[in-house]
């Protein structure tokens, strides 16, 4: 099965509930944590990685805290499970540094590349301003679709 870390689960709520707060200056780490009963010191340093990533501002001082570096409609899921997590395999087979030692005789590994870049598609026509507009935005709610075709 398929599954995103915790960390990025976190990153994506994080980045969701600050675009919900959009007219807030910023928001701290803490807010954030108490909003969705996130462990602070692991949020913490979730924000920091998402900040040096480029994908948020940090703000020093009193009314510290954290801002989305861009518009919540150009953030992707994708950039923020990267992110946070590196890059997205399904299968040691397929990685950034080349193949194992199986490619000569692999029979799945195109199919299953397929499979990963059909995922990480779908991940990149994700904003963060559909997470916040979900609700509203039937697309937003089915956003993946499986076709089976039978020979």
């Amino acid at each position: 099965m398929l599954r995103l870390t915790k960390k990025a689960d976190y990153g994506l709520m994080a980045l969701k509930f600050i675009a919900e707060h959009e007219d807030a200056v910023s928001l701290s780490a803490k807010d954030i944590a108490e909003a969705y009963h996130i462990p602070p010191q692991l949020l913490a340093k979730i924000l920091q990685k998402l900040t040096r990533e480029g994908l948020l501002r940090s703000h020093a001082g009193m009314n510290g805290g954290y801002t989305l570096s861009r518009r919540a409609t150009d953030i992707t899921a994708f950039e923020v499970i990267r992110a946070i997590d590196g890059p997205l395999f399904i299968t040691s087979c397929v990685t950034d540094s080349g193949s194992c030692d199986l490619t000569s005789s692999c029979t799945i590994k195109e199919p299953l590349a397929r499979v990963n870049d059909s995922i990480s598609d779908v991940l990149k026509n994700i904003r963060i301003s559909d997470l916040v507009d979900s609700s509203h935005n039937p697309a937003a709610q089915q956003l993946v679709s499986i076709r089976t075709s039978r020979a």
